[in-house]
């Protein structure tokens, strides 16, 4: 039984940081959904191009922004179980698509960047070390898609006892049934893990 009593949460909940995934060149380049390695749901450019809106507060008012790339070596030899189900070989080290989207987001030579093999941000990478230096609490999470690679990375936090916020504005799935899917998967973790970007915003300007 779910218990009512339970304490109402701040959107941000001591020391933030902001968590960027997987935004990268692919996903800007014009490129035809029916050649797409990865499905994409309608706006999926314009809901990643909107995270630079976040990313700028987040600049502004001193919270930490963390950039994930996923990356797979071209011999194929990390990609495991990942071809597995609906995606085919996607983000390889020898395509410059793979790249971060740096120029799209405004990223600078000394942000922090995290590479991946897997779908979650936190599975073979520093990322908790790194969070536990910065002494951050609540994560706030863009990029996509919101099916997997937020979704999985959003678990293996409420795991590890972060407080979880995804922009709903600046995420995106693979389809919209599985990206409100997953969204709902979130806020069943966590009451009031699904914000939108006036409210992100707003919460960052009160934590300065």
């Amino acid at each position: 039984m779910a218990d009512t009593n339970s304490k109402k949460r701040d959107l941000i909940e001591g020391r933030p940081a902001l968590i960027v995934i997987d935004i990268q060149k692919s996903t800007f380049a014009p490129i035809p959904d029916d050649e797409r390695s990865i499905a994409h749901m309608p706006d999926y450019a314009d809901r990643m191009a909107r995270s630079k809106v976040a990313i700028d507060k987040a600049r502004e008012v001193g919270i930490p922004v963390i950039f994930i790339q996923e990356i797979h070596r071209a011999d194929l030899v990390d990609f495991g179980r990942e071809l597995d189900g609906d995606e085919s070989i996607h983000c390889l080290d020898s395509n410059p698509l793979t790249a971060f989207a740096e120029e799209e987001l405004g990223m600078r030579p000394d942000d922090y960047r995290i590479s991946k093999r897997r779908y979650s941000a936190f599975y073979g990478t520093d990322l908790e070390i790194l969070l536990r230096g910065l002494k951050a609490e609540t994560l706030i999470l863009v990029g996509g898609l919101t099916d997997v690679c937020v979704h999985y990375t959003f678990v293996d936090a409420h795991q590890g006892d972060y407080f979880c916020r995804v922009i709903e504005d600046c995420v995106a799935g693979s389809s919209l049934a599985a990206h409100q899917a997953s969204l709902n998967a979130m806020e069943y973790l966590q009451h009031g893990a699904i914000r939108s970007i006036d409210e992100v915003l707003a919460a960052m300007t009160a934590q300065a």
